[in-house]
């Protein structure tokens, strides 16, 4: 097994960080280093393979998922995630590509809310909101990182946050572990322990384009979503409470639909607020916690399928609306307006300030568990 990374290695020389490779069943895991922050902290690469097709690149800067790489209907190999070639631009600010999200994924109104009758103010860093943790949430933390437990290819990532962190209270320990399976899935299960009473809610925010990184528009692509409602926001692209039905209208994706079929809608207000999509979704499932399927998304041109299921109650999906040509990728073709999408499993958008939201309060002797699976296939019969 590659050899356990932990996030204080300042002495530790270059030369000390080569690559390490093993395997695990049937795939594979290689770490190979990937640059240095700029306090020098050396960064890896952990590269999962499960031997079938999909390879999956694992930053321990942020817990990032750097690159994709899965076949097309004709077995052709390409990087469907957005992101970049080298360290540099990860540490610059840019909008949570790949990266674990946190403490409170999505937003947080006014940037403070209130647990157990104590007020907490939070950085803000969205207008007025607490978007992903603030300024500096999990995204732009160095994780710890060892081998994953089991026969799949996997990394286990660990980071302690501290009490008081981007203001949210209690100290909080997590592991988010990746894993790669012979069925072209990669699954990520996240869990957290706190010292004291606080919220959490933890996803990953991969921008995805199946006809490959760099490839242009995803509005072609066909999306199904399994949820029959979502939930509204104002300007501020905060919920107003609401859990309103999507039928007939430009939410509705209980069948495939086109992205860009009805983005451009003018007479939708919840259209003009997010410049597009960037709302939540609430998932149609049985009972809280179950594993469910979430999201199925078809690129035609290539033949791949991406399909989630999460234990999460909600989804967002967001298409890209403020990528805006700025920041060039890892194929060195820069992105514009929805050249990705993200489907970020999670809990509901300000909840802790919405009692009639799904809970996201953990207390200490409890365990924050969610797990998400991203299946990849083609549709070559």
């Amino acid at each position: 097994m590659a050899s356990s990374i932990i996030a204080d290695r300042s002495a530790r020389t270059r030369s000390e960080l080569t690559c390490n490779q093993s395997t695990t069943g049937g795939g594979s895991v290689e770490t190979t280093p990937f640059g240095t922050t700029t306090e020098g902290t050396p960064i890896e690469r952990w590269r999962l393979d499960d031997g079938a097709g999909l390879t999956v690149s694992i930053l321990t800067y942020g817990g990032i998922v750097q690159s994709i790489e899965v076949p097309d209907r004709d077995g052709k190999r390409s990087n469907v995630a957005l992101g970049f070639a080298t360290l540099a631009p990860y540490l610059d600010r840019h909008p949570h590509f790949g990266t674990i999200t946190g403490r409170y994924a999505n937003r947080i109104a006014g940037a403070s809310f209130t647990l157990d009758g104590e007020s907490h103010s939070l950085a803000a860093n969205d207008g007025r909101n607490s978007l992903h943790g603030g300024p500096e949430g999990f995204g732009r933390r160095v994780w710890a990182a060892r081998a994953a437990d089991g026969d799949e290819a996997g990394v286990r990532l660990s980071y302690d946050s501290a009490d008081g962190e981007e203001g949210f209270p209690g100290k909080l320990a997590l592991e988010v572990t990746y894993r790669v399976t012979a069925g072209n899935e990669l699954r990520i299960d996240y869990r957290a322990t706190t010292d004291r009473p606080t919220v959490v809610n933890l996803t990953n925010h991969t921008y995805f384009n199946l006809a490959g990184e760099g490839a242009g528009s995803i509005l072609d692509h066909q999306l199904q979503l399994h949820a029959t409602r979502f939930t509204p926001v104002d300007a501020t692209l905060i919920p107003t409470g609401e859990l309103r039905a999507v039928a007939g209208g430009p939410f509705d994706f209980t069948h495939p639909t086109a992205i860009g079929a009805r983005i451009r809608d003018a007479g939708e207000q919840q259209l003009r607020f997010g410049r597009g999509y960037d709302h939540n979704w609430v998932l149609d499932k049985p009972a809280p916690g179950a594993l469910v399927p979430a999201a199925s998304v078809h690129e035609p041109g290539s033949g791949r399928i991406l399909e989630v299921h999460t234990t999460e109650p909600g989804l967002q999906f967001y298409a890209g609306n403020f990528l805006d040509g700025t920041l060039v990728g890892t194929s060195g073709r820069a992105y514009r307006q929805s050249d990705g999408f993200c489907l970020e499993t999670q809990h509901f958008p300000d909840s802790p300030n919405r009692p009639s939201f799904p809970s996201t309060v953990l207390r200490p002797g409890e365990v924050y568990r969610t797990t998400t699976i991203h299946r990849f296939a083609t549709d070559r019969a």
